[in-house]
């Protein structure tokens, strides 16, 4: 009975002895396993640090940079394209507060115009006045008693901006006559009427050469005033 009371007592003691180790290992791996979790939260905090709450501040202030630069540099586009617009207008508007020329303010003389057979005459029209005046349009021209018609004007011969005179300078005209063929039902023109756009009043102008010049009135045409004579559009 002693014995065995004796072995009863040794296993018990080795049975403590046993389970104060388990419960040292298993107290070792909790802890270890703790400071994992306070990494793993603490990368997930550095994270959200670099693109969580913080983010919209720095977002904010980098928005607000940008919109800084933008409407500076809207404003400033704006602000170009206006003045342009404004220089343009200021423009026209001082063109078309020249007073029109009329009749009383310039002289107006034909040349002949290429080689025979003549089918086109230049009109050119001298600012006499000593001041500014605008040429608008083109020469109504009527070259014949019988044919009581102004000379069809030709469109693509327009100048793109209004034909200003300063005093002494000079604007033309292109005139076609006729298409230069033999058959062609022409009449002899020593003089023919000019009138200006904004004045009715009849300029008389002498035909140039020594004989006049052949018009057949159902081709005749005639171009716009401009500046100068362009190549291309002037041609009819």
């Amino acid at each position: 009975m002693n014995m065995s009371r004796h072995r009863s007592v040794l296993l018990a003691a080795l049975g403590t002895a046993l389970v104060l180790p388990l419960a040292a290992c298993q107290g070792d791996g909790d802890t270890a396993s703790a400071p994992a979790a306070s990494s793993s939260a603490t990368a997930q905090a550095s994270d959200g640090t670099a693109t969580g709450t913080p983010g919209p501040a720095g977002t904010a202030g980098s928005t607000g940079s940008k919109n800084s630069a933008g409407s500076s540099g809207s404003n400033g586009s704006k602000g170009s394209a206006g003045s342009s617009a404004t220089s343009g207008s200021t423009g026209r508007q001082a063109s078309a507060a020249t007073p029109l020329c009329g009749a009383r303010d310039v002289k107006v003389t034909a040349a002949l115009q290429g080689g025979a057979p003549y089918t086109h005459i230049v009109l050119t029209a001298k600012n006499t006045s000593g001041h500014p005046c605008r040429l608008a349009g083109f020469p109504h021209v009527q070259f014949l008693e019988s044919h009581k018609q102004d000379a069809p004007a030709v469109a693509r011969s327009k100048p793109a901006v209004p034909v200003v005179l300063a005093a002494g300078d000079p604007a033309y005209a292109l005139v076609k006559l006729s298409d230069g063929g033999r058959e062609e039902n022409v009449e002899p023109v020593s003089a023919f009427s000019v009138t200006l756009e904004g004045d009715p009043t009849v300029i008389a102008v002498g035909a140039p050469g020594s004989e006049g010049i052949a018009v057949d009135a159902a081709k005749a045409l005639t171009g716009y005033w401009t500046s100068e004579l362009r190549n291309g559009a002037d041609d009819f």
